[in-house]
């Protein structure tokens, strides 16, 4: 610890970030890693002090930092949303690395859930109190809306055997590739050869040069206008009007750009608006992911030729031309620069996709070698169809005859899913980018509680009828004293009746606080976990 004087008055405690994370870490009783530290300054949580290139923190901004967000949060929450908000089901003290572990960020999917709060209910270790070990070594779980295979991931952990039915095919993509078995030696020569000639590819050779005279102009502009984190410091101390003085900043540098996309004569809309693909990606970016989708259908091994497909997926999902803030929803294509409200800075469309691709491919296969090392031999199958007519005994026999044999013998121990919600999500439309490439067949009418259906009685009764039915096909395949967790935001108390429709009672409710939004309205939110059993 550090006594610095910066005031002849006061004389005040500064620590340096490693001294602040051990000091964070002994206040806090949990582990607080310099990065975190390090992640207060940049967004300006807490102010920046030190000079001569040092970095130095005030003790007391820590502090009252930590006494706002930590214990205070708590308190607010429960205020708006209940004093049965079950604090413990927050999983506040994990980091983003930690919620995002190997395989659960291969793909951005809109509306899982994390994994801790999947092993808090299927792992009998994770909560020495709990009292119940609902699943064990060598169940069998069901999950009847799997997305993108969180469930399944969590329970091969566990040695826990696991089906997942979605009426999504790149859904079960996503989840098949996280759970494969993969020739590691094949797979990295595969990428490394694909990698090798994206970037030696150049369809239009004057973007290069036109990028790299932009990044300097925006990295100048940046510095002198929003110089960070003293800029996002004084936005969250109230010092700056962010929206008046933004809108006057993005105007002015809107000037630079355009200048420039004249000098380079660089053309930025595709000839044509028809499809997803046409509309929301600048030209250059349409042929690079047309020059690399030829590269992946020429692969041979088709294990590596799937998650090929699916780095080339989560790459044209961040290279769509739409501002950081709006990927989730997509307003309308930004083919201009712009102040982006997540960076607090002047950001860009993209112009090419070959650093994404780069990355992408690195980490996809670290975070595969990463799960490899704790993957089991459990048995798992994911289903393409609709689980409220599904005959799954039947889909196990074409897929997996060992699995079959085991399946007549103990049946499904239970469920553990999530839903969709009503009118919340359009999970087709969340993926449309995929399906324009790939040509998958999309059922959306098929989908349960979309957000093109609403939110009306009817889109309630729909939803209501269509959630019991799932569960009433599924019951069929379940032991008679059977375990059904359903994660779900029940702002219009539709469970009880969906639990009476299935022949079901709900035992149990957990509610818990969702910190971690995508969205950016960090309004106090809450879901439920419903445990159901026979009646």
């Amino acid at each position: 610890m550090v006594d610095v004087g910066f005031c002849t008055n006061n004389l005040q405690q500064f620590l340096s970030i490693r001294d602040a994370s051990l000091w964070a870490s002994d206040y806090l009783d949990k582990a607080i890693s310099e990065s975190n530290i390090s992640y207060l300054i940049q967004y300006g949580k807490v102010k920046k002090y030190g000079n001569n290139g040092s970095t130095l923190i005030n003790v007391q901004d820590l502090k009252n930092y930590y006494l706002t967000f930590s214990g205070q949060r708590e308190i607010d929450w429960k205020k708006k949303l209940g004093d049965d908000l079950n604090w413990s089901l927050s999983f506040e003290n994990l980091r983003e690395s930690d919620t995002t572990k190997h395989v659960h960020r291969l793909h951005p999917y809109k509306g899982k859930y994390i994994p801790q709060l999947v092993e808090y209910f299927i792992d009998s270790h994770v909560d020495q109190f709990k009292k119940n070990a609902y699943f064990k070594k060598g169940d069998i779980i069901l999950d009847p809306f799997s997305g993108s295979g969180t469930t399944l991931v969590q329970a091969n952990e566990l040695g826990i055997h696991s089906i997942g039915i979605d009426i999504s095919r790149f859904n079960n993509l996503i989840s098949e590739i996280k759970l494969l078995d993969y020739d590691f030696r094949s797979l990295s020569i595969d990428i490394n050869n694909i990698c090798k000639k994206i970037n030696s590819y150049e369809e239009d050779k004057k973007i290069s040069a036109f990028e790299q005279e932009l990044n300097i102009q925006i990295s100048k502009f940046n510095n002198d206008n929003f110089p960070s984190p003293k800029y996002k410091y004084k936005i969250q101390q109230k010092e700056i009007n962010e929206n008046i003085y933004s809108k006057e900043k993005e105007k002015q540098f809107l000037n630079i750009y355009q200048k420039l996309i004249s000098l380079y004569k660089i053309e930025l809309k595709q000839n044509k608006n028809k499809t997803f693909l046409d509309k929301w990606y600048i030209k250059n970016i349409r042929n690079e992911i047309n020059f690399i989708f030829d590269l992946v259908k020429q692969v041979k091994n088709v294990k590596n030729k799937k998650i090929l497909a699916i780095i080339l997926s989560r790459t044209i999902r961040s290279c769509r031309a739409t501002t950081h803030s709006d990927l989730a929803t997509l307003k309308e294509p930004q083919i201009t620069t712009y102040y982006c409200f997540k960076h607090k800075k002047i950001c860009k469309p993209l112009f090419t996709i070959k650093n994404w691709f780069n990355r992408y491919a690195l980490d996809t296969l670290n975070r595969l070698q990463d799960f490899n090392k704790i993957k089991t031999q459990a048995y798992y199958v994911t289903i393409t169809n609709d689980s409220r007519t599904t005959d799954i005994f039947a889909e196990i026999k074409k897929r997996n005859s060992l699995f079959y044999e085991l399946l007549n013998k103990q049946k499904i121990r239970g469920i553990f899913s999530s839903p969709p919600y009503v009118g919340q999500i359009d999970y087709h439309e969340q993926h449309a980018y995929a399906y324009d490439l790939f040509g998958f067949d999309r059922r959306d009418e098929l989908e349960i509680g979309s957000l093109y259906k609403g939110q009306g009685i009817e889109a309630k009764n729909s939803y209501v009828k269509g959630i019991s039915e799932v569960l009433l096909n599924c019951k069929k395949y379940l032991t008679n004293n059977f375990d059904v967790f359903l994660v779900a935001n029940d702002k219009y108390n539709l469970y009880p009746l969906i639990a009476e429709k299935s022949g079901m009672q709900i035992i149990n409710k957990f509610k818990r606080p969702v910190l971690n939004r995508t969205e950016r309205d960090k309004s106090p939110y809450s879901e439920i976990i419903f445990h159901l059993k026979s009646k």
